[in-house]
Formats: C-alpha cells, sequence, structure tokens
C-alpha cells in the first residue's frame, strides 16, 4: 500500500535500511502497512497492549531498543503507552498531516519506521504518551533470574 504526503504524491518506504522486497518476506502485511505505510492499528487490537511482564520493547523492523516496560503506562488503553523512550536518542518526531491536522508522529531513530504518535499528558500538557502500534514492536523479557528479583524486593525492606 502507498503512502501519500500531504501534497498526495506518493511516498517510499519510511526505511531505507532494509530494501521493500526484505521488508515484505520478514513483515506481515499489517506490520508493512503500519511501520512502512504509516498506518495505525485498530484500537484494541494490538498483541503487546495487556503485556505485563519485564522487559523492553524493540523496533520490529531493525530490533533497536525502544521502550522499557518500568515506563509503560496501565495495560488498559487502546494502544500500548510509554511515558518515555528508553533514550533520549531512540525515538525521533516529526510532524504529521496525514488528518489535515499537524500530530506528532513517533518513528524508530535508528531505521525510520512508523511507530505510533506522541500526545501531551497531564496538566498542562508538559507529560507525554507515546501511543504505539503493537505492529511496531517486538517484546524481550528480561533475563533477570527470579532469585536475583526476590534478592531485589528483600534488599527494599
Amino acid at each position: 500500500m502507498a503512502r501519500f504526503g500531504s501534497k498526495g504524491k506518493r511516498k517510499q518506504p519510511r526505511t531505507t535500511k532494509y530494501s521493500e522486497e526484505e521488508l515484505r518476506e520478514r513483515l506481515t502485511e499489517a506490520q508493512y502497512r503500519v511501520t512502512q505505510g504509516g498506518e495505525t492499528e485498530a484500537p484494541y487490537s494490538g498483541s503487546l497492549r495487556e503485556v505485563e511482564e519485564t522487559g523492553t520493547y524493540r523496533c520490529r523492523v531493525c530490533n533497536a531498543a525502544l521502550f522499557s516496560s518500568d515506563t509503560k503506562f496501565d495495560p488498559n488503553g487502546a494502544w500500548p503507552a510509554f511515558k518515555a523512550p528508553i533514550s533520549d536518542e531512540a525515538v525521533g518526531k516529526q510532524t504529521d498531516w496525514g488528518f489535515g491536522i499537524p500530530r506528532t508522529e513517533s518513528v524508530c531513530a535508528d531505521c525510520g519506521a512508523h511507530l505510533g504518535h506522541v500526545f501531551p499528558e497531564g496538566q498542562g500538557g508538559t507529560d507525554t504518551r507515546y501511543c504505539i502500534n503493537s505492529a511496531s514492536l517486538t517484546f524481550e523479557e528480561s533475563k533477570e533470574e527470579p532469585s536475583d528479583r526476590l534478592e531485589d524486593e528483600e534488599s527494599q525492606d
């Protein structure tokens, strides 16, 4: 599916790190449409929305670390949402005019894949909420051993 800019001109896939052929082989049609076409998955449909385990959310296209479970909002939202990226350099922002109004789009800083959008959150809009498509992400559960978790909990008592 082709993407079109605000002037109606066809845009090529967002990711220049990989060929279109390679991306189409590796990604499902929905993952391709979201990461390369800038589409949004249907609310409440994403597979990572309800994940509550500890770990790292990575770019589905290039595997770059993007978000930590430590910054994830309540799992009852329509999309996985985070307070901040894993680092300031991990996620880029750009203006998206897709609906005729300016919105802040989030993209993988490493490969340019579309992730979702950033919205003001909290009083006065001073905080942000990164609403991210599950189709743009993979989840890598923390490999921390259960005994390590127990020691951490005991040290907090």
